[in-house]
């Protein structure tokens, strides 16, 4: 069977090379490639490579390479045919039929790119046009550059029914062809003319991973319904399999290390005007399932841009209650919500573009979002109420089909209920309303779970990111292993988590990640990890994630020693403070002397580098 160049890069586009190679090959993502080890030969070192953007794989031990199609011919013992299809049902595609009439629609269909190119150019150029005055202003008015205005393609549809199909038929392109494409609607009647679908509107175009137009979007100018309108379903564009300015966010994504969501067109180029170039729309329509598998195809954990609206929240709460089934390990989103009444480019106009710097460090995970959206409107107060909650939670949690994540969410809902609702009710026959029983603090909560005092809740955070940061990056242990066992732990948990850690990778050289985890979970610290790898020690320390480059883990883990080291040393002088306050002696007071002076070196020896020698010395 015969398939078209146009149908396999669409079954390509929606079936993600590197997750079908998941399946077979433990991967692991640097930089623009995932790397991991050859399923074709036995080998130690990895030397596989998969280049999600070529859409290809090679070892570069035993030569083998090709496409997605190639993977699964080669892994399953397929045909050609036969992988085609298996992946085509995966991705929703029906297979085409060869018939003299599939034949032909696929030869229109090679020529419907270049009808919106046609398409496009004419639009542009009505912008530039006397009667694309108003549309011009309107987005200069808007804040728009010539620049981006060039750089985003943007045009202008007159209001009159027949503007772009009389300037495309001059170019020898049908009315079939273009109603195929989207950019004439023809009548019920067929006695009637077919008209252009887009009048009086402010055009964006809207590109495929490739950076081929496939669609529009108009935007009205003045007052009319609708306010946004897209081009329908055609051979070219599936809506929910696509992203507003995704092919020009990919390149800025991958630096970042994210993607930023957002509502509208216009938003999405004032942030890119503002620096933040990995932000991107769906194109009139919730966020879809397909939307998000792209996404992750190039980052982790794309965040999430909402207004402060009521109608806000609802699209977070649907977009956390469609990305539940479909988590996967190291495959999430987080969210932000913005002041009330703005949306992203008005808050770039009134505060600039450090207000969406601080919008977007309040970023919350998606088990954040869970918790709001089970408490949200219920009453929380009596145990039934309680009892209800967590009811909810094991619901919601029980839609994630992954077993792995389905675990760790159930854990991590599990600790905070203890957290909220258990751990600081009195127990039988307490008195109630005494200090021991008030409501503490999450940082108290912590240090009590560590097993410290809430005074030295900030060097057990340091001590669980040190100890992270290596189980994450195992590959780190020759680097950092020996500086991490000379240091001594006050929790006797994250001590006994952190001897098992360096026993465990000095005898098995080249561990990887998830079989260190397995590991460390099989020998009894589940309850230890489960806190560890979530977002408590993550949220302080984004460089210990599992899928950060090792350069930025070893320079995040560095930094984190040194105010670890830096934090002993102010509380060891503090304690000598206190007791020199109760019996001052000339011990006590030389020691805190020397303790201080400590401290002034090991800080000149950070803002000179040149001198740490001689400060570490001392």
């Amino acid at each position: 069977m015969a398939f078209s160049p146009r149908f396999l890069d669409e079954v390509k586009n929606r079936i993600g090379l590197a997750e079908v190679v998941g399946r077979r090959v433990r991967l692991v993502k640097k930089g623009r490639e995932h790397t991991g080890l050859c399923p074709f030969h036995n080998e130690k070192t990895p030397s596989f490579t998969v280049n999600e953007d070529k859409g290809f794989y090679h070892c570069f031990g035993c030569g083998e390479h090709g496409s997605v199609f190639d993977f699964v011919m080669k892994t399953d013992n397929l045909s050609f045919p036969e992988a085609v299809e298996r992946l085509a049902t995966e991705a929703g595609l029906e297979i085409p039929v060869e018939t003299p009439e599939e034949r032909q629609r696929q030869e229109r269909a090679k020529g419907l790119y270049d009808v919106m190119v046609a398409a496009c150019a004419y639009y542009e150029k009505q912008l530039r046009m006397p009667e694309g005055k108003d549309a011009l202003d309107y987005l200069l008015n808007r804040g728009i550059t010539e620049n981006s205005i060039e750089h985003f393609h943007l045009g202008f549809a007159a209001d009159n029914l027949g503007g772009l199909k009389a300037a495309l038929a001059r170019e020898n392109i049908s009315d079939q062809l273009m109603i195929e494409a989207g950019l004439l609607i023809q009548p019920d009647d067929p006695s009637r003319s077919p008209y252009d679908r887009f009048r009086g509107r402010v055009m964006f175009p809207i590109t495929d991973r490739r950076g081929r137009i496939i669609a529009f979007g108009g935007r009205i100018l003045g007052v009319g319904e609708p306010k946004y309108l897209n081009s329908p379903e055609t051979p070219l564009f599936h809506k929910g399999y696509n992203l507003y300015a995704f092919r020009q966010a990919v390149e800025a994504a991958r630096q970042t290390g994210t993607i930023l969501v957002t509502e509208g067109y216009t938003d999405v180029i004032a942030l890119h005007q503002a620096g933040f170039k990995h932000a991107v729309a769906p194109l009139g329509t919730a966020l879809t399932e397909d939307q998000i598998k792209l996404m992750w195809r190039v980052v982790s954990e794309p965040v999430l841009c909402f207004d402060g609206d009521t109608a806000g929240q609802r699209a977070a709460g649907r977009a956390a209650e469609r990305t539940l089934p479909i988590l996967q390990p190291e495959k999430s989103l987080s969210f932000v919500t913005l002041p009330e009444g703005e949306d992203p480019d008005s808050l770039i106009k009134a505060k600039g573009a450090q207000a969406i710097e601080e919008v977007l460090a309040q970023a919350v995970p998606l088990s954040e979002i869970i918790w709001r959206l089970e408490t949200h409107g219920h009453r929380l107060i009596t145990p039934e109420d309680q009892a209800g909650f967590e009811k909810r939670l094991r619901e919601s949690t029980k839609r994630i089909n992954n077993e792995t994540v389905q675990k760790y969410y159930l854990n991590t809902f599990k600790s905070r209920l203890w957290d909220e609702f258990l751990k600081n009710q009195p127990k039988q026959g307490a008195k109630q309303g005494t200090k021991r029983y008030e409501r503490q603090k999450p940082s108290v909560q912590m240090a009590e779970k560590s097993g410290v005092s809430a005074q030295i809740d900030t060097i057990w955070i340091q001590q669980a990111i040190l100890v992270a940061t290596l189980i994450n990056h195992p590959e780190l242990f020759d680097t950092i292993g020996e500086q991490l066992g000379s240091l001594e732990f006050s929790a006797s948990d994250l001590d006994k988590l952190r001897q098992e850690v360096l026993k465990t990778l000095a005898s098995s050289s080249g561990l990887e990640f998830q079989a260190l985890q397995d590991h460390l979970i099989d020998t009894g610290f589940s309850k230890l990890m489960n806190g560890l790898l979530s977002r408590q020690v993550i949220n302080h320390a984004h460089f210990a994630r599992p899928d950060e480059h090792s350069d930025v883990a070893r320079k995040g883990w560095e930094q984190t020693l040194r105010l670890f080291h830096r934090n002993q040393l102010l509380e060891e002088i503090r304690a000598v403070e206190e007791e020199l306050a109760e019996n001052p002696t000339p011990e006590a007071f030389e020691l805190l002397k020397a303790l201080k002076q400590t401290a002034t070196q090991k800080e000149d020896a950070e803002e000179n580098p040149s001198n740490f020698g001689d400060a570490k010395s001392a």
